[in-house]
């Protein structure tokens, strides 16, 4: 619970976070719906129809449907799609319904990278597009700014972003403050466009050209573009926080803008060549173009930091593979960094920038990634509401229904987009989704592959009655808190002995982000010197076995690093047709697991301490 001294500051940085990707949608959004792929023809009656239909979107998918209750469903103060499968797969384990859940929430996952890649490529691009609004001789050089913008952004994430950081708020408070200005300036001069607050103006509009609103549908998404990131920050500022910022001074700046570029165009309808940037006065467009592109920075950087988060969420809940994470402050917990995922997405924004090449090509990609995420929050929310809060049913099916309803209008009218470039994040989706899944389904059947060969705990104790024992402590990791571990028998096999003291350690990821220290470590002592040790970490939290270890001491048990040695098993997998897996998903985990990171680095255990134990296991 944050305290009510840290509000207004934590209110500032929320600002500077969680709605950079919403708060830089007014670049593109009304251009794209007015001159984009599927052009709506500007007149009086289209545009106040379009900023009703924006208004009422933004009401409805972000105010309520995010900020009033999907940020409800939190996961001990944590958000997004995997801390929200976390809080439902518990639950639903009961009701059968357990592998459709986890399925959803890994694919809302998959598609957040797919997001991650394009916001990057088509914000940063879409202000630089100001430039030729200032003079047509800078067109060539739009595209090389772009890609050295984004290239020094991604290439300055292994340094940290704290101290930059710091400036986010303030920066995005100004240029909230200058969206709500420009728009209201705009609107003082044709105040009736008002009207379209009236949702039967986007009633009147849906009803009245029912296929042009369908299409618009696709592009009026774009107004709310990042509003799932509320829910996915949550973690980071907490839920008042993020409401007070959101009601009290984005949401306000938001409507403004949406309404002055919505009043410019009735004045002056050639104005639809980028409504936004001709909202302000001619000597204010350098300024303006600058600011956008460094606010474009911010919501780029919010994403890769979120894309960061989810990889450590997944690698913690058996997602992903083991992989090297850095983290770039020794004082705020959130700020890591993650190269494969960093340079994964470098390379796919560069390849969106060159191939698509302007934004409003990225507008047709963008979209469909968005409202595949939010369809899925609504189906997974509408869990939580049976399973956690215990609503009636025609509650569930009259709120759920009614989100549902809305946001399979949006995902439909962006299914239209595939052929000109929503087929991207969908591939990217599907890629990610295949990645998540063939990692898991590998490590369930590597453990069942490991509980074939795993001797009985009783068995082995029985059996070891005539061997040498040696002075020190041996540590072996293992998955399994059952049996004994591969590494032991193959060490017994090799050396025929056994340290004075054996400690088996199981490192196990709960469905929160965060154990408390009293519920972190159980310790069972057995015959002969033999201790089994299980270790658990929220899904939030990095292992860190030594430091585990002398925790110990509270169970009377305590170890001397340098007279102890860690005992670890690298498997080598070897693909067959053994087993329920296709040969290409088999090799594919057959390569991950290779290159996953190596435990000793992932647990943090000192190297010179440490023995690998080589064991093939045939999947």
């Amino acid at each position: 619970m944050h305290s009510r001294q840290a509000l207004p500051a934590l209110t500032v940085s929320a600002i500077g976070v969680v709605f950079g990707d919403i708060g830089t949608s007014p670049l593109y959004a009304m251009k794209e719906i007015f001159n984009g792929h599927h052009p709506i023809p500007v007149t009086p009656e289209n545009i106040l129809g379009i900023l009703s239909l924006i208004f009422w979107s933004i009401m409805v998918l972000v105010s309520i449907k995010y900020v009033a209750l999907i940020m409800r469903a939190d996961n001990k103060g944590e958000g997004g799609s995997l801390a929200l499968l976390a809080l439902v797969t518990e639950r639903a384990k009961n009701s059968g319904l357990t592998w459709a859940v986890t399925l959803l929430g890994i694919f809302a996952a998959a598609l957040f990278y797919g997001d991650s890649m394009i916001t990057p490529a088509i914000s940063v691009l879409s202000a630089v597009e100001g430039l030729e609004v200032i003079t047509p001789a800078f067109t060539p050089y739009v595209l090389p700014i772009t890609l050295a913008v984004l290239s020094g952004l991604f290439f300055i994430q292994k340094r940290g972003t704290g101290s930059v950081g710091l400036l986010f708020g303030p920066i995005m408070m100004l240029w909230f403050a200058i969206l709500g200005v420009l728009g209201a300036i705009e609107v003082a001069r044709h105040p009736g466009v008002l009207v379209a607050l009236n949702p039967l103006y986007a009633i009147g509009f849906v009803g009245n050209h029912a296929g042009l609103a369908f299409l618009a549908l696709g592009s009026v998404v774009l107004a709310v573009t990042g509003g799932e990131a509320l829910y996915t920050d949550m973690g980071h500022f907490g839920r008042l926080p993020i409401r007070l910022a959101w009601f009290a001074f984005v949401l306000p700046a938001l409507v403004l803008n949406y309404f002055g570029q919505g009043a410019l165009l009735l004045s002056e309808p050639a104005a639809i060549a980028s409504p936004f940037f001709h909202l302000g006065p001619d000597w204010a467009l350098v300024p303006i173009v600058i600011l956008a592109t460094v606010a474009t920075v911010i919501a780029s950087q919010a994403v890769i930091s979120g894309a960061f988060s989810v990889a450590r969420q997944a690698v913690q809940m058996g997602f992903l593979p083991r992989m090297l994470i850095v983290h770039t402050s020794g004082h705020a917990e959130g700020q890591i960094y993650v190269p494969f995922t960093n340079w994964t997405l470098y390379l796919a924004v560069v390849a969106l920038v060159v191939g698509f090449r302007n934004s409003s090509n990225l507008a047709a990609a963008y979209g469909i990634a968005v409202t595949g995420t939010m369809l899925i929050d609504t189906i997974l929310v509408a869990f939580v509401m049976v399973l956690l809060w215990r609503w009636q049913r025609i509650a569930v099916v009259l709120v759920a229904g009614s989100l549902l309803l809305v946001d399979l209008a949006f995902f439909g009218a962006n299914l239209l987009k595939i052929p000109e470039g929503g087929w991207f994040p969908l591939a990217m989706g599907l890629a990610s989704f295949t990645v998540l899944t063939t990692w898991r389904l590998g490590r369930r059947l590597v453990g069942d592959e490991m509980a074939k060969q795993s001797v009985p705990m009783h068995a082995f104790l029985d059996a070891i009655g005539n061997v040498h024992r040696v002075n020190g402590t041996a540590v072996f990791m293992t998955s399994s808190k059952e049996g004994v571990p591969a590494a032991l028998l193959h060490n017994l096999k090799h050396n025929q002995v056994l340290h004075e003291r054996v400690v088996l350690v199981t490192v196990q990821t709960t469905n929160t982000p965060h154990v408390n220290e009293l519920d972190r470590i159980y310790l069972h002592r057995m015959p002969k010197g033999f201790v089994r040790l299980i270790i658990r970490y929220g899904f939030m939290e990095d292992p860190d076995i030594p430091c585990a270890l002398e925790r110990c001491r509270r169970f009377g048990e305590s170890f001397e690093m340098s007279e102890t040695t860690f005992y670890l098993s690298r498997e080598t997998i070897v693909p067959t047709l053994k087993h329920n897996i296709s040969m290409l998903r088999a090799r594919l985990f057959a390569r991950m697991s290779k290159n996953a990171t190596s435990a000793t680095e992932f647990f943090r255990i000192p190297i010179d301490r440490v023995v690998e134990l080589g064991t093939q296991l045939a999947i």
